[in-house]
């Protein structure tokens, strides 16, 4: 287990040598909330509830009661890994809404061989410890109608990160979102900017000469204190709802475009600079009480055993109840490729409290 801590430490000192980073804080690109998860985070137009503080803050203006609060928890690679979502939202007028979101993505209980053996060479199971490695956000989010402009909200995070791997490394990071809405007849467009000014982890490293002298008998670079930025990644979504059979069944679809700007990635569309890959969501409902859901996304161009090139897409199901003031939503979602099947079972809990509609 001691080459698992020095892989550990190799990945976050590779990231953070580079003033920009690829594919850093990727823990806040898993998502929040199973509806949006069941439709393969196509969200960024449709988002209405609590979780607008992840998706899009410009759609907390959206939400019908004066405070709403939701949970969430997720486990991923069969448990060793677990997710946790807690959000709040609260009505401050008509015209705007502040929310809070806490994020947790964390491994626990990692066993630290390194002090296993003493020093004459002896095991000693006494010396074993365990440590954490854990990534935390809180987002701070406000909305606000446009009153100037019909149909346009727009919305901001200000998100604050912490990255720990045991007493190893961590690092505190600091950023920017920005989110907008906007209504032209049936149809809902949206666009969130996530990391808009970039996002800034300032990494220390506080290795024992043990696991320097692991580092360097392995090959490794010894890592020092830097600074790590998240790059800019741009999503543009639209939706709009049908309803049939007397209005009692409603048809809600969604589309996004997730840009990144980090350089190649494994996407339907890539350049040397850009890249684009399409996330689509489905919603059926019924009454307002029960609903039906399904996406694709995380579509990727890839080889298989046999070498052919193949295309691989990520399904997700999920369904929800809404009763009164109580939301329940439950999803299904692959994290693999359709081969390799790795379904995890994710629930939300949503409470609207003082519930008051909103024009």
């Amino acid at each position: 287990m001691k080459h698992l801590i020095v892989i550990c430490i190799t990945v976050i000192s590779f990231n953070s040598f580079a003033q920009i980073a690829k594919y850093s804080n990727e823990f806040l690109s898993v998502g929040v909330g199973a509806r949006a998860l069941s439709m393969a985070n196509a969200n960024v137009a449709s988002v209405n509830d609590v979780t607008a503080g992840y998706w899009n803050p410009a759609g907390l203006q959206l939400q019908k009661s004066s405070l709403q609060v939701g949970l969430m928890h997720a486990e991923y690679f069969a448990g060793i890994a677990k997710y946790d979502f807690i959000g709040g939202s609260k009505r401050l007028d008509s015209n705007s809404v502040a929310g809070i979101t806490f994020i947790r993505f964390g491994v626990d209980n990692i066993p630290n061989t390194t002090e296993l053996i003493d020093a004459n060479g002896n095991v000693d199971y006494s010396r074993l410890k365990s440590f954490n490695a854990v990534d935390v956000a809180v987002l701070l989010s406000y909305a606000r109608n446009i009153t100037k402009i019909k149909g346009l909200k727009i919305g901001t995070n200000a998100k604050i990160i912490r990255r720990k791997l045991g007493d190893f490394a961590g690092a505190w990071g600091f950023g920017l979102d920005a989110g907008a809405m906007y209504d032209y007849k049936k149809w809902r467009f949206a666009a969130m900017a996530r990391d808009i000014t970039g996002t800034f982890n300032a990494w220390t490293y506080n290795l024992s000469d043990d696991v320097k002298q692991t580092f360097a008998v392995t090959g490794n670079e010894i890592p020092s204190n830097s600074i790590e930025v998240t790059t800019p990644k741009l999503i543009i979504g639209a939706t709009r709802n049908w309803y049939v059979w007397k209005e009692k069944i409603s048809i809600g679809g969604e589309v996004n475009l997730i840009n990144t700007f980090d350089g190649k990635r494994n996407t339907l569309i890539k350049t040397n600079a850009w890249s684009m890959e399409p996330a689509f969501g489905i919603e059926v409902g019924y009454k307002g009480l029960l609903f039906l859901r399904s996406g694709l996304g995380n579509i990727q161009k890839g080889t298989n055993i046999q070498g052919a090139s193949v295309t691989t897409v990520q399904p997700n199901i999920g369904v929800g109840i809404k009763y009164k003031i109580f939301g329940l939503d439950y999803a299904m979602t692959n994290i693999g490729n359709v081969s390799t099947s790795l379904y995890s079972h994710i629930f939300t809990v949503k409470i609207d409290i003082n519930k008051k509609l909103v024009k």
